[in-house]
């Protein structure tokens, strides 16, 4: 994986919420000489970011547009709710969309879950960002629906969360330029599909080429020369031949 076409590093950016750090381990264990860099992006921001070859690849939500871009879905996450700690919601161990229908539900621009509307009552203004929503929750405006990870990214104390059933849930995706898979874009592919070191991945190189294997002849064997005629000495009769008849004695 090294020479002097091979890129000095691999830039992979990632949205909030989602951990890459066990795959950039993997990574550096198994190809030491080449920097993974991580570069932090937006949501809305992710799909141009690689679109445009500012990094090689990204971990970002779905749905995206994917003109232009590959993209491998790697896990389905949980849709939660967060309420204040002293919340009805609070008490139930999961909730239903129902459950918060008489709710104020905000809705930031920034919104990962692919609905029109959250369910329950809107705002009278969507917040910019959902760590701009996170406050209003806990300042007992409303509630918030976001995957899981987004919940224990924004956790306070004062605040909770519980799995609600009913609305999208997220999914996240390894994303990179179409027709630009090199063999460190394989090689991470292969990483995050849970490959060992020793699997097939990356572009199939050709087989090296090995020495003529050499053969030890077995012992007490002489080999024969093609067209060597029998030693003298040796009575029996060429393959194909004829016999004399025997002599009288006088």
């Amino acid at each position: 994986m090294t020479g002097p076409d091979t890129p000095t590093s691999f830039k992979l950016a990632y949205v909030p919420g989602v951990t890459p750090s066990k795959w950039v381990r993997i990574w550096n264990e198994r190809s030491p000489d080449v920097p993974l860099e991580l570069v932090q992006t937006t949501a809305a921001e992710a799909a141009a970011l690689v679109r445009e070859r500012e990094v090689d690849a990204v971990l970002l939500r779905l749905p995206i547009d994917r003109e232009g871009l590959h993209a491998i879905p790697l896990y389905t996450e949980t849709t939660v709710v967060i309420v204040p700690k002293d919340h009805l919601v609070a008490a139930a161990d999961e909730v239903t969309v129902d459950d918060i229908a008489d709710e104020i539900v905000l809705h930031p621009l920034d919104d990962t879950l692919d609905w029109d509307a959250p369910p329950g009552k809107p705002a009278l203004e969507r917040p910019a960002t959902t760590a701009d929503a996170i406050e209003l929750v806990a300042a007992g405006v409303g509630l918030l629906v976001v995957p899981q990870s987004l919940a224990r990214l924004y956790h306070r104390r004062d605040l909770t969360y519980r799995p609600i059933s009913g609305p999208p849930e997220s999914g996240v995706a390894l994303s990179w330029p179409d027709e630009e898979t090199s063999d460190l874009m394989e090689q991470f592919i292969g990483i995050v599909r849970g490959r060992t070191v020793n699997s097939t991945r990356g572009r199939q190189q050709a087989p090296e080429k090995q020495p003529p294997e050499k053969k030890t002849p077995v012992k007490g064997k002489r080999p024969q020369a093609a067209g060597r005629k029998p030693q003298a000495g040796n009575r029996r009769a060429p393959q194909g031949g004829k016999r004399g008849k025997p002599r009288r004695r006088g």
